[in-house]
């Protein structure tokens, strides 16, 4: 480890026990720095709050990201997006719009976490499964439905006296963990985004998805999904296996706005 810099071997080797007031320092540091990183990514030119319209197109029809900029302002720019229809499995091909001076990115103010805690470093055990396993999970824009993600493996750990087999999936080429918990949907200052959030899984020996092997669940950078800050995604919802009884008073908490902007309103 260098003086400014905790690697993923060093926060597992604190689990278990108290960091050193040196590495602590270190990590509630890094801590800040990642809440500014992401404060900065939100409100960039295609950052969440930037994202102002998601558009499926009809059936056999594509469109260009130039072609959908015709009649938008300066501040938009697009991209093009696919996916698999939930009822047929055909391809289905979409554009968004992003703008820089979107209303969402005028009203934002902050995204507050939780104070970091060394506590919320838990060591987990990644197991490998047959390649191609998928694992449904409901999305909050599909009415009830799911849709098939592939969980290249098991996350086994023990948090109190519970043992936890969680399912993350690849988020390309990134396990990305989808989990509620008790704080999410209250009222206060340990609230949380209500429909759950989301966290990146560091692996400690640096192995990928087909070795066993230890990893890292920081939940201090646990962090609101995309949807949270734009109603035009369509995130992943946690499945079962993925929610805490406990509250996990750890990472961000719901994104605020000012002048009672409310992201359901536009």
């Amino acid at each position: 480890m260098t003086a400014s810099t905790a690697t993923a071997t060093d926060l597992g080797s604190t689990l278990g026990g108290d960091p050193s007031s040196e590495l602590l320092a270190t990590l509630v540091a890094e801590h800040s720095e990642w809440h500014e990183g992401r404060l900065a990514a939100l409100v960039a030119p295609q950052g969440n709050l930037a994202l102002v319209e998601t558009r499926w197109l009809p059936d056999g029809t594509e469109l260009s990201a130039g072609d959908a900029l015709v009649g938008q302002a300066p501040t938009v720019t697009a991209t093009v997006l696919a996916r698999k229809n939930l009822d047929t499995g055909a391809p289905e091909h979409g554009v968004r719009l992003w703008d820089a001076a979107s209303p969402a990115i005028r009203a934002f103010d902050t995204v507050p976490v939780f104070d970091y805690d060394p506590a919320w470093l838990i060591q987990a055990e990644f197991t490998p499964v047959a390649e191609g396993r998928t694992i449904p999970f409901e999305h909050i824009r599909d009415n009830g439905g799911s849709r098939d993600l592939v969980v290249p493996g098991d996350i086994r750990f023990t948090l109190g006296d519970t043992e936890y087999t969680m399912s993350a999936f690849d988020d390309g080429g990134t396990l990305l963990l989808v989990f509620g918990d008790a704080t999410n949907g209250i009222d206060g200052d340990t609230g949380t985004y209500g429909s759950g959030r989301f966290l990146f899984v560091q692996r400690t020996d640096g192995g990928g998805f087909g070795t066993p092997g230890p990893v890292t669940l920081d939940f201090n950078r646990a962090f609101v999904p995309p949807c949270g800050f734009s109603a035009q995604y369509n995130c992943p919802l946690p499945p079962a296996q993925n929610r805490f009884a406990l509250p996990v008073t750890a990472g961000e908490r719901v994104a605020r706005f000012t002048g009672g902007f409310d992201i359901y309103t536009l």
